[in-house]
């Protein structure tokens, strides 16, 4: 198994600019020092693209296949709880290089895809149907460039047994062979309040998480439920009808950057952040979608690396927040703009109805970064558009929001509640929790089943910003810099973002499963180099 000590060794003494690109890119230091000068050949911004000429691609959904085209047949020994949650949907991806069209007036370039697509195809299930998804690596093993072709794959953030949830530094695939990721499709806890809806799926190799999806390695996951049921016309009296089918829209939001030939370029030494001059949309740069006059759920989802958002409606009108991190909210929250930081989802509804035949109206990102750091902190008073809306038709609308969605768990601290501080900081050029790199051999935490905990998140500081992920459950902001949270964040999470000295408390209890999972920050680049802890659920 090459590291990524090594692998950088590696690439300077053969040439370090083919890991930059499929051309070549250097990219700005965000510390302090002066940066590197960049070679006369590289680029400074990315070929130019003509805005809103194309429609908005919209990744298939990804079929079931009958059990029988799985050879050889799963081992059902291989997975905690096979056997008490027997899948009943099969599926096959194959992770392919393919040619993607990121916009019309540049060439096809090459991707990583499952399916060979970005994004890939979207998986839907409902709670209650246990499945397995047999996952191929059939990427070119000679591939020169950055990235590596080995992968991993994480379902963020289902709740998931250890050896399914695409732990980083366990069960790497390699060029002919396949994974089997079983899920089963249970409510954590068994409480129907913990449903996720909105939920992806990335390439999660150690060390190598940053470029393997910023080559495309990412799609949508769909849950589904008795309340959230993804039919708007249901009649089941506890379904919330939210808008459903070609009304329910998943976006996900990717900056990308490109060399002269157009070709995708990423620096794979920069262990500061990557920001693209290119705002992709489901894969197209700047593309547009004709709407109709009704209600839509758009569920938007920021792939990363290292950019934030915070999106408006160009002419300032307001819309509702349903949902954070996939999971639905007590209630619709009326807001002007939702903030999203990487690996964040936020499920909106925007009622076009309040617009005429013919307007335009686009979603703008006016939050300003510059730099890994992360954002200044300055809300530009006219964006970047990144996505234009066309009210181009009539249809039937769906019902009300209803003003009751899920209600949310119950939060019991007592005096003998564990408690645990978690410390995200830069030292020796790198990225550390607690002073520490990121070692899979040893846990930083051993934490009983079952037991609620509060831990703080702290920031040590430096201007830097960190989404922090932790894999396999949901929580519960308590305070956030000793206030309690705002209404955008009473929901439960499965990342926060932690700004420059932030420090965050939460309520969180690991239930069910047994095993090996991990918290990081979700800026890939910061994860990559080494912002991430090993902890361990035992019974």
């Amino acid at each position: 198994m090459i590291n990524k000590r090594d692998f950088l060794k590696w690439g300077f003494i053969t040439g370090g600019a083919a890991l930059i690109s499929g051309g070549v890119q250097g990219i700005r230091s965000a510390s302090s020092q002066t940066p590197p000068a960049c070679p006369p050949d590289i680029p400074a911004v990315s070929p130019p693209t003509t805005p809103f000429v194309h429609a908005l691609p919209m990744p298939p959904v990804l079929q079931p296949v009958p059990p029988a085209q799985l050879d050889p047949s799963p081992v059902p020994g291989n997975h905690q709880r096979y056997s008490e949650y027997p899948p009943i949907h099969y599926y096959e991806i194959r992770v392919r290089e393919a040619l993607h069209s990121f916009h019309p007036d540049l060439p096809l370039t090459k991707i990583w895809g499952y399916n060979g697509i970005f994004p890939g195809p979207t998986i839907t299930g409902r709670y209650g149907a246990p499945f397995l998804i047999r996952i191929h690596n059939e990427l070119p093993p000679d591939h020169v460039g950055f990235g590596i072709p080995q992968i991993i794959t994480h379902m963020h953030n289902f709740h998931t047994a250890w050896e399914s949830d695409g732990n980083p530094n366990i069960g790497f695939v390699n060029f002919g062979e396949f994974r089997d990721h079983h899920y089963c499709g249970k409510y954590a806890g068994d409480d129907e309040r913990e449903a996720l809806g909105t939920l992806w799926y990335h390439d999660h190799r150690k060390d190598f998480t940053a470029p393997n999806a910023y080559r495309g390695l990412a799609g949508f996951v769909l849950f589904f439920d008795h309340k959230d049921t993804g039919n708007e016309q249901d009649p089941n009296p506890q379904a919330l009808k939210l808008p459903s089918g070609q009304y329910d829209v998943p976006l996900v939001f990717a900056d990308k950057t490109f060399d002269a030939a157009g070709q995708l370029v990423f620096d794979q030494f920069s262990f500061d952040g990557f920001l693209g001059d290119k705002i992709t949309v489901n894969g197209a740069i700047q593309p547009f979608l004709k709407v109709a006059r009704r209600k839509y759920r758009f569920r938007l989802l920021d792939g990363g690396p290292s950019r934030f958002y915070e999106f408006f409606l160009s002419d300032g009108k307001s819309f509702e927040l349903i949902a954070t991190d996939g999971n639905l909210l007590p209630g619709p929250i009326t807001v002007e703009s939702a903030r999203v930081a990487v690996a964040q989802r936020r499920d909106i509804v925007i009622d076009f109805s309040q617009y005429q035949i013919g307007d335009r109206v686009f979603l703008e990102n006016r939050l300003e970064q510059v730099d890994g750091r992360g954002p200044t902190g300055t809300i530009l008073q006219h964006g970047t558009q990144v996505l234009r809306f066309d009210v181009d038709l009539e249809a039937a609308d769906s019902p009300p929001l209803p003003l009751s969605m899920r209600s949310l768990p119950p939060i019991n601290i007592t005096a003998s509640t564990p408690r645990r501080t978690f410390t995200f900081e830069r030292t020796q050029g790198a990225w550390a929790i607690n002073g520490q790199f990121y070692n899979p051999d040893a846990p930083v935490a051993t934490i009983p089943q079952g037991v609620p905990e509060v831990w703080t998140l702290r920031n040590a500081g430096g201007g830097w910003s960190h989404p922090i992920h932790i894999h396999f459950e949901e929580f519960q902001i308590l305070l956030r810099n000793g206030q309690t949270p705002e209404p955008e964040e009473i929901g439960r999470h499965d990342v926060v973002e932690l700004g420059p000295n932030d420090e965050v408390q939460i309520y969180i209890q690991f239930r069910d499963f047994t095993g090996r999972y991990v918290m990081h920050c979700h800026n890939t680049v910061h994860e990559d180099h080494a912002m991430m802890v090993r902890f361990d659920i035992v019974p």
